[in-house]
């Protein structure tokens, strides 16, 4: 089923693989259906990494609680990141080569999720996998804010992208929040797991930058 979507993803890459702007610029329509593929196969991979219970009443699924939380966690997570790429490169113009390199590194720490998520949820949240979630989710918030920078960097302060990211204090203060998680999991690891949820609840509530800005 993964080899099945992997080929699905790559025809749509294929398809939306853009072509390049005007004067030979790199447009964005590749790196937008690459991330987007990655992103599903990261969901898919974490479902099938959920284990069929053996038996039919509710004692037989007590031992998936772990899992299903850890699973549930990271579900919302990948779907933040997602609600926020796709907006954010709704106003990107154009890319090049350091935009590509910022999006497989975030890309790189989005694929370890799902190793993270079985890691927590088969060690019913032992100290050591709580604390690497959290790292993979600090890393990945550290690699969003690189993209941005690096988007940043291409389109300008005058432009409309700088306008719709604005000063992304939610975005810096998830990092900190993250930071300050990690260390509570050899301690209290269920502080540390109520902080990433704290992150979570936090980008749930619709951030309208940037739908603000284009409307403007």
């Amino acid at each position: 089923r993964v080899c099945t979507l992997a080929r699905m993803v790559s025809i749509n890459v294929l398809i939306r693989s853009g072509h390049t702007s005007n004067e030979g610029r790199l447009g964005k329509g590749r790196i937008e259906a690459f991330s987007d593929g990655v992103i599903a196969i990261i969901i898919t991979i974490m479902v099938l990494e959920l284990k069929v219970p053996i038996g039919a009443d509710l004692a037989a699924l007590r031992p998936l609680v772990p899992p299903l939380l850890s699973y549930l966690l990271s579900f919302v997570f990948v779907g933040i990141y997602w609600n926020n790429h796709h907006p954010l490169f709704h106003v990107v113009k154009e890319v090049n080569g350091g935009i590509l390199w910022a999006n497989l590194h975030l890309l790189f720490w989005f694929s370890l999720i799902p190793f993270v998520t079985r890691l927590v949820g088969e060690n019913h949240f032992a100290a050591w996998p709580v604390a690497l979630y959290g790292v993979v989710l600090l890393l990945s918030g550290c690699a969003y804010f690189i993209l941005v920078r690096a988007l940043l960097a291409h389109h300008g302060k005058d432009s409309l992208l700088a306008k719709a990211v604005g000063s992304d204090f939610k975005g810096k203060i998830s990092v900190v929040i993250y930071a300050v998680a990690i260390p509570f999991a050899f301690y209290q690891r269920w502080i540390a797991f109520a902080a990433y949820v704290l992150v979570a609840v936090m980008w749930l509530i619709p951030d309208r930058r940037i739908e603000r800005t284009l409307a403007e």
